[in-house]
């Protein structure tokens, strides 16, 4: 049998805790099991490390020398274990209200595997996947598909209406989708989900205003500008006093993907994000 971790780890313990009873319940094992292993520790090393027969726990020369050394090595273990998960770090990048279901479930499967996850907002995901300043992408337009990176639908989201608190639109009774084809439309190019064609029959002559991020978007809906439409969770997570969001029975979702370089390949870190994401959105189906 070689020397591993698990002896000096139960060998610096017992120590610490000055008693076999007391290491054994640290350890989680049965008071025999530690006995055990310290005597194989033992004949791995070909001396004694404890003192017997003694009352109490005492080193022998060796012992002492055998746990000074031991505690270095499990301090510069642990050291290299927290570098190397700081290492398998992901870099999420995304532009507004990541879906918080699909994120909290997919973070903790990828902690579970010892992973850490760091999030970065960015008006334009898919640049900054090409720019390499983030690992993974969470969309809702990635604008242009590119042979560079890999885009994968993961789910959809329900919308909501959004219009100004001053608009008549605001509380209208029986309010439909379709009867807003040729209202102006605010329009965020970069990372909106609402586009002139979200309807069947675009208006060509439609007044569009367009903006490149959430917080314009929001603002310019709350200046009564035009309308526009987001996925649902905005009405908890993005409250506005200017904007009302309506539910309405025939808005279309919105498509929600996952980006990822293509080349170089993605390190394996980046690999284990992607079967815990993967995995959690086919689940959610």
């Amino acid at each position: 049998m070689d020397l591993q971790l698990r002896h000096l780890t139960a060998f610096v313990t017992l120590c610490e805790e000055g008693t076999y009873t007391r290491a054994a319940a640290r350890l989680h094992i049965t008071q025999p099991s530690l006995t055990r292993t310290i005597q194989d520790l033992e004949r791995i090393l070909e001396c004694d490390l404890v003192a017997r027969p003694a009352r109490k726990l005492e080193l022998t020369a060796n012992g002492a020398l055998f746990l000074e050394r031991s505690r270095a090595i499990l301090t510069e273990v642990n050291e290299l274990q927290a570098e190397m998960r700081t290492r398998s770090q992901v870099r999420v990048g995304f532009a507004w209200l990541l879906p918080s279901d699909w994120f909290a479930a997919t973070r903790a499967r990828y902690e579970e595997l010892g992973g850490q996850i760091t999030v970065h907002r960015n008006d334009n995901p898919a640049a900054a996947l090409h720019q390499g300043t983030i690992d993974i992408a969470v969309a809702r337009n990635f604008n242009q598909p590119t042979a560079a990176i890999t885009w994968r639908r993961i789910g959809t989201e329900q919308r909501v209406l959004a219009v100004s608190a001053r608009s008549d639109l605001a509380h209208a009774a029986g309010l439909r989708w379709a009867d807003l084809a040729h209202h102006p439309l605010v329009v965020n190019t970069q990372s909106g989900t609402t586009t002139p064609d979200c309807w069947p029959d675009p208006d060509p002559d439609r007044e569009i205003v367009t903006c490149g991020n959430f917080d314009e978007w929001i603002e310019l809906i709350a200046a009564d500008r035009g309308i526009g439409a987001v996925p649902a969770i905005a009405e908890h997570r993005a409250p506005h006093p200017d904007v009302v969001y309506r539910a309405l029975p025939d808005i279309p979702d919105s498509t929600l993907y996952l980006g990822w370089r293509r080349t170089p390949p993605p390190p394996r870190s980046v690999r284990r994000f992607l079967d815990a994401a993967l995995a959690t959105a086919d689940s959610a189906r």
